[in-house]
């Protein structure tokens, strides 16, 4: 593995709509790991370890606006968190959609 890692590391299905020589890790973290969680690879998990480590994927993953429900229980039961303290969560409880429940 390089000592340093790059988005060039990454999978490339999961930064397809990014312009990845103007991408910043650190500025754009949050949206990073978003995108890792739920469409990454183990590859692509093991990088996201090494590079900001589980306690930054923690804050990223209670605060992320939106989760599908696959990755929510898995960052839940990885970081043994209840699903209720997850702002993706509260933020659907806020708009049900009634359509489609």
């Amino acid at each position: 593995m390089p000592n340093e890692i790059t988005i060039n590391d990454f999978s490339p299905h999961l930064f397809w709509d990014v312009d990845t020589d103007l991408f910043e890790l650190n500025k754009y973290k949050a949206f990073f790991i978003q995108r890792v969680l739920e469409y990454g690879k183990m590859k692509d998990w093991n990088l996201i370890k090494s590079l900001y480590g589980m306690k930054e994927i923690e804050t990223a993953a209670l605060n992320a606006r939106s989760l599908d429900a696959v990755t929510l229980s898995f960052v839940s039961t990885l970081f043994n968190i209840e699903i209720t303290e997850f702002k993706c969560y509260k933020h659907k409880q806020l708009f049900p959609n009634y359509w489609n429940s």
